[in-house]
């Protein structure tokens, strides 16, 4: 059974990919491309990660956010809002995020 997140749809469209865990600046080195960047919060030194991430998912955040622009910026899908998902989502798992919809469905979940 697929498990769906929700959260505020902060830049359209879909896309899939690991869940990547970044609790701050100290583990940008584990992020890969194509991963989906799953944190609290994000901030002008996130930046960089958002060239090479499939979707955004924040914890924290609107449609004015830092995450929320710059991923509308990049043309990739972000849902931000999403209560716990640092929590609820655990790293590598296969997300589907739908930016446009404000859903993140969890792949891998039974």
């Amino acid at each position: 059974m697929t498990q769906i997140l929700t959260g505020t749809p902060a830049s359209a469209g879909t896309s899939r990919g690991p869940a990547r865990l970044i609790h701050g600046p100290d583990e940008f080195n584990r992020f890969q491309s194509g991963d989906v960047l799953v944190c609290r919060t994000t901030d002008p030194a996130w930046t960089p990660l958002f060239w090479t991430a499939s979707a955004v998912i924040t914890e924290t955040g609107g449609m004015l956010s830092h995450a929320a622009i710059v991923a509308r910026e990049f043309g990739i899908p972000a849902v931000l809002g999403v209560r716990e998902a640092l929590e609820l989502l655990p790293n590598g798992e296969t997300l589907a995020v739908d930016g446009s919809h404000g859903t993140v469905a969890r792949m891998d979940a039974e």
